[in-house]
């Protein structure tokens, strides 16, 4: 019945996979898997998605799952400690620094919050 309900674009709360590291190339996936491991401290199901493909490839087939964050972290954002989100269901991606992300993701997962 919730499949159905959500039409498979569960709330962030009870997603599968509540969010996916993107490495735009393997230089990046150490940084990619440091913010990983921050967002796995605070109880986030997380997935870095570190393959040898192009990234946009990557962002639409997490994106056709439904997955609630795509992360995307190149040289820019590692360098700034920060991540570029991609919402789903947003076309518009925002960057912020990785610590505001860990807890605004921790704060949408306490409240069980209904959308993103």
């Amino acid at each position: 019945m919730l499949i159905e309900h959500y039409a498979g674009a569960f709330p962030v709360w009870l997603s599968p996979v509540q969010a996916v590291m993107i490495p735009i190339s393997e230089r990046h996936a150490d940084y990619a898997n440091q913010v990983a491991a921050q967002l796995k401290e605070v109880g986030v199901r997380v997935a870095v998605d570190a393959r040898n493909e192009k990234m946009n490839a990557k962002i639409r087939e997490h994106a056709m799952q439904k997955v609630p964050f795509l992360l995307v972290v190149g040289d820019k954002e590692s360098e700034a400690g920060n991540v570029n989100v991609r919402t789903r269901g947003k076309e518009k991606t925002e960057d912020m620094p990785a610590a505001e992300f860990v807890e605004k993701i921790r704060k949408l997962i306490a409240e069980k919050a209904a959308s993103l």
